[in-house]
């Protein structure tokens, strides 16, 4: 059986930390080199849930996309929850490895996954990745075999996506044709000038802010510019994990499995009883 060393050359094979951002905590968090490493368990975050559910399965290790320390600590006690994931994984003898933004860039990445599953032709990263292959990078643009409205697109996503409270929004009319999609699997905002977003009819990403959000739309409604769909972080990144266990079973030759908790921070959403209120329906104070 391999040991922790071994699968940590096999997840550097298949996502380099050379691709990695910067400000990024890739790699080895917990663990001992040495040990066996027999069944890898993965999951989108490092909770205490998901650190619970990889014990009892009888993993070695839990492999994550989102680090647990990527912001530093000055404390790992049990009453915090990074701590007790610490404490309950080397009590269960699991190691904990991140793979992060070295994910996202690889042809088989977060973004490229996604981009797949909508049914995305001619794909090629929004921006390329330092070192990598032409066809790695942040982000993914592409073009559907047909046009189909926003509307039947914003359907296509919930259809493809684990079901989560805040479903998806979308910026655009309803009917409007869509054919290129640029996307970005995870928080994307930042890439809401990319030239290739730009040029698209719609962007999809996660966590969008109201001010660039909005400023994103004004000006889209002065140019013509792309329509935005909003998704959930967790479940646009979800997506990946069937495809990264079986690229690690195929390599490291161990017993891998997905975890199906989810663990998206929203539990339920009210929706209004009254339809939502709109620029032709103006509020008179008092």
């Amino acid at each position: 059986m391999p040991t922790l060393r071994d699968l940590q050359a096999t997840i550097e094979s298949l996502w380099p930390a050379a691709g990695a951002e910067s400000w990024d905590a890739v790699g080895l968090v917990s663990g001992d080199l040495d040990a066996t490493v027999e069944h890898v368990h993965l999951a989108v975050d490092a909770v205490p849930d998901t650190a619970r559910e990889a014990v009892s399965l009888g993993a070695d290790l839990l492999l994550t996309h989102h680090p647990l320390l990527l912001r530093g600590v000055t404390t790992v006690a049990e009453s915090t929850y990074k701590g007790s994931v610490l404490a309950t994984l080397i009590r269960g003898g699991c190691a904990l490895v991140a793979a992060h933004t070295n994910a996202d860039v690889v042809a088989t990445g977060t973004s490229a996954v996604l981009a797949d599953r909508l049914g995305l032709t001619d794909q090629r990263p929004l921006g390329p990745s330092a070192g990598g292959a032409a066809d790695s990078g942040i982000g993914r643009v592409g073009v559907l075999a047909e046009p189909m409205s926003l509307g039947a697109l914003a359907r296509r996503i919930v259809d493809v996506l684990p079901a989560t409270a805040s479903g998806v929004r979308v910026s655009g009319e309803y009917d409007r044709p869509v054919r290129t999609v640029a996307l970005c699997a995870g928080a994307g905002d930042s890439y809401l000038g990319n030239p290739l977003v730009q040029d698209a009819d719609v962007y999809v990403t996660s966590d969008l802010r109201h001010h660039p959000a909005s400023e994103f739309r004004e000006q889209a409604m002065l140019t013509d510019g792309p329509a935005l769909i909003d998704t959930s972080h967790w479940a646009t990144e979800w997506l990946w994990l069937d495809v990264a266990a079986a690229e690690l079973r195929r390599a490291a030759g161990v017993r891998v499995t997905v975890s199906d908790l989810r663990t998206d921070p929203w539990d339920f959403a009210v929706l209004p009883s009254a339809p939502t209120p709109t620029t032709e329906h103006q509020h008179e104070g008092a």
